[in-house]
């Protein structure tokens, strides 16, 4: 298995909307899967017999990559420019920076104070995740009601991009990730007489292609906004066709919608590794984490009526991308004990979901090949949580490294139902915040 790394650099603003049922199209905040997908097809059509096998004769390359049981994953690009904190600076002010870590979606369970939200020590509060706390204190019959350590302020949920520095120097190591939009209003042309015509006039909404790296510094310094994903390909030989013909035609993409009307250009650069996970040290962190909490649940409430931590290990299922989920033909919005058996290709193994925490919204787009509006999709909404355990880890471990390398649900290929086991945010507990 390989892992193609895509950073996507925007020369143009981005016009990536989606649209919602009674309301106008919106920009996202991210490049879906979709629209890489879709970029990349078309470039391997127009080039073909460049570099791939024909694609006349039974699909060739093209249908491995694109139209197989086992194509490509091509995963969602999450804005790279995070709001870094100049620790130079006796101030601690923030600054813009591009940074090379993974971009990750912070769980549904994560919550801030609601008055001054945010990662330490722009805001003082800080960030801090629930599940574990929420666990321990319903198996003791406690009602969890947190609030913010440092003023005993409400919180509420924090949700987005986030990344985590590499560099153990850094004493504040977790930062935000954002986009910024803009509308450019356009005047519709008479076709016939190649002029304005009157009465058509229209907005789109984009991305912006560049950002202000400090705005405290009097000499203003902008930089092209970079975007990350990645491409998953089973096959390592068509993962190597595949990172060579990005990087060859890299100039030549267009993502979105307006591509005619000069939006859309980026350069991508693609980088092949091998594709690893440290599914088994998370676990066990979180593992870890969780009986540390339940033992000072145990000394303040006295042992409770069922030990759930006897014989059993935890993991998490965390969403890192929208997911269509679908349990016999109907949407749901929680993955059950048989969905994720049926992921794992399995059923006889044990297996209990202990809590889910997610919502839903509507999604639908534009499908440039066939000329005609998607239907609209309802998705489980990103950072959703799933918490499972069981008594047989050892049968897990390899089914869960699948899991997270094809995803779930449907649409996995486009970048839907990217999943994460045991985010490591869950140990950032009350008191120690992030």
């Amino acid at each position: 298995m390989k892992q193609i790394k895509l950073k996507i650099t925007a020369k143009s603003p981005l016009a990536i909307a989606h649209k919602k049922p009674g309301s106008v199209s919106e920009a996202l905040d991210h490049i879906p899967g979709s629209v890489i997908r879709g970029a990349i097809a078309t470039q391997i059509l127009q080039q073909s017999g460049q570099q791939f096998t024909d694609l006349s004769k039974n699909g060739g390359d093209f249908q491995a990559l694109f139209l197989e049981d086992n194509a490509a994953i091509f995963q969602n690009a999450y804005p790279a420019v995070a709001k870094v904190v100049d620790e130079s600076n006796s101030k601690k002010e923030t600054i813009n920076q591009i940074v090379d870590d993974v971009v990750m979606i912070l769980p549904a369970t994560a919550v801030s104070s609601k008055t001054n939200p945010g990662f330490l020590p722009t805001k003082g509060n800080g960030v801090f995740d629930t599940l574990i706390d929420r666990f321990c204190a319903e198996a003791f019959n406690f009602t969890y009601e947190p609030n913010c350590p440092k003023d005993l302020g409400r919180v509420e949920p924090y949700g987005g991009f986030y990344s985590k520095s590499s560099d153990d120097k850094l004493k504040y190591k977790y930062r935000n990730h954002s986009v910024n939009t803009r509308f450019l209003t356009r005047v519709g042309i008479n076709r016939r007489r190649s002029t304005s015509q009157e009465e058509i006039l229209y907005s789109i909404e984009v991305l912006n292609e560049s950002f202000l790296k400090n705005p405290q510094a009097k000499v203003k310094h902008w930089e092209d906004y970079v975007y990350r994903s990645s491409i998953l390909v089973e096959d390592e030989e068509l993962a190597d066709k595949l990172a060579a013909f990005v990087n060859r035609h890299s100039n030549t993409f267009r993502l979105g919608g307006a591509t005619s009307r000069g939006l859309g250009k980026v350069t991508i650069k693609a980088d092949i590794n091998d594709y690893c996970t440290e599914i088994d040290t998370r676990i066990d962190k979180f593992n870890h984490t969780l009986k540390e909490r339940w033992s000072l649940y145990e000394s303040v409430f006295g042992s409770p009526q069922e030990n759930l931590l006897n014989g059993r290990t935890f993991f998490t299922l965390d969403l890192q991308s929208d997911a269509i989920l679908l349990d016999n033909w109907r949407h749901t919005t929680v993955i059950t004990e048989i969905m994720l058996k049926k992921f794992a290709k399995v059923t006889d193994i044990p297996l209990k979901l202990e809590v889910a925490y997610s919502s839903y919204d509507n999604r639908s787009g534009w499908n440039s090949a066939w000329g005609l509006m998607k239907d609209m999709e309802l998705v489980i909404n990103r950072g959703a949580v799933y918490l499972f355990s069981t008594d047989k880890p050892e049968l897990w471990l390899d089914k869960l490294k699948k899991i997270e390398f094809w995803g779930v649900g449907d649409r996995t290929s486009e970048g839907f139902g990217q999943v994460q086991i045991c985010n490591e945010f869950h140990s950032i507990l009350r008191g120690n915040l992030a």
